[in-house]
């Protein structure tokens, strides 16, 4: 079967590494279920793959994406959980510390078909959308998590989302209008900032701005960059949700004496459950939220695709549809 996958390391190009390959079409491990392809969607995840981050060069030529959604060899209509803990392992999947995602250590959703344990399946709702479905395992479980498990956030807070336009950030924003949440957004653009209020944030300001009010909770995906912006932002007591470290990992104020005076929470969030996935399935069906998308490429064009995601402009999801 046809496949897009990591065939070298550039942390300069990575997009050049990307190649369209012939696999075997047959599960990876016994027992393990197929699904073939409908829409499958890019994640940052994918870029850091072709930069050799989380990939051993013994491990090449490794088919890429943890996205989709798809059909089983029953019919069924599904999407795809992208986590795949130990097979002994019991509780939530992120917390294995031998978990790993599609695309990691098996291969993953660019492809016509993916094989994944049958536990990993979620059943697409009747009438949601292949796209909607497909956006939804990582951006979205991501966000669900952050806003509802990690930071705990109930209706009438107010939390401040850093980096409008991303799609964590996007979800987390729609996730937070559809249910009663104040959501406040920073971006360098004033474009993307004024496309998040569009999508129901509340307010829009430059990175680094002063808030008026201070926020129950922030979700960070930049790391560094808005490390101290992030930390000031939050009421006495408010609660710091990081998942992300796309602008650095080492912030050269830890300011712990902030973290203890006002009694901060600093929590780390890294995707979601499958329980999760199923809820957040349910909530963007039962409050009929589309998924902000960016741009869907054809199978064939998968290279566009990751072109489009790698130069920073897209807003939302970037999606692949399968051919067929």
């Amino acid at each position: 079967m046809k496949a897009w996958a990591a065939s070298g390391f550039d942390a300069d190009d990575p997009v050049s590494q990307l190649d369209l390959i012939h696999v075997d079409d047959r599960a990876p491990v016994e027992g393990w279920v197929r699904v073939r392809t409908r829409m499958a969607s890019l994640n940052h995840h994918d870029l850091w793959s072709l930069r050799g981050v989380g990939l051993r060069e013994e491990q090449l030529p490794m088919v890429l994406g943890t996205d989709v959604a798809g059909v089983t060899d029953d019919g069924d209509e599904v999407i795809v959980h992208a986590v795949i803990p130990s097979p002994d392992w019991s509780g939530e999947e992120t917390l294995d510390p031998k978990r790993t995602l599609l695309s990691e250590k098996y291969p993953g959703t660019l492809a016509e078909y993916v094989y994944v344990p049958k536990r990993n399946l979620v059943p697409k709702p009747e009438g949601m959308s292949w796209a909607t479905a497909a956006s939804l395992p990582t951006a979205w479980l991501t966000a669900y998590k952050m806003l509802f498990s990690s930071a705990g956030v109930q209706p009438g807070d107010t939390v401040l989302v850093q980096g409008a336009g991303g799609g964590v950030a996007t979800a987390a924003v729609q996730l937070a209008a559809a249910t009663g949440i104040r959501a406040f957004v920073t971006s360098r653009s004033e474009e993307r900032g004024q496309r998040a209020v569009d999508l129901g944030a509340a307010d829009a300001f430059e990175t680094g701005e002063r808030l008026p009010v201070k926020v129950d909770a922030v979700l960070d995906t930049v790391g560094e960059a808005t490390w101290s912006h992030s930390l000031k932002s939050l009421r006495p007591g408010g609660t710091l949700v990081l998942t992300g470290t796309t602008s650095g990992a080492n912030p050269p104020k830890g300011e712990l004496q902030r973290l203890f005076f006002q009694q901060l929470r600093v929590i780390g969030s890294t995707m979601g459950s499958v329980a999760q996935l199923h809820q957040v399935t349910d909530l963007v069906m039962h409050q009929h939220i589309e998924p902000t998308i960016d741009q869907t490429f054809a199978f064939a064009d998968a290279k566009d695709a990751f072109a489009r995601l790698e130069s920073g402009h897209a807003f939302g999801k970037v999606l692949v549809e399968a051919e067929g």
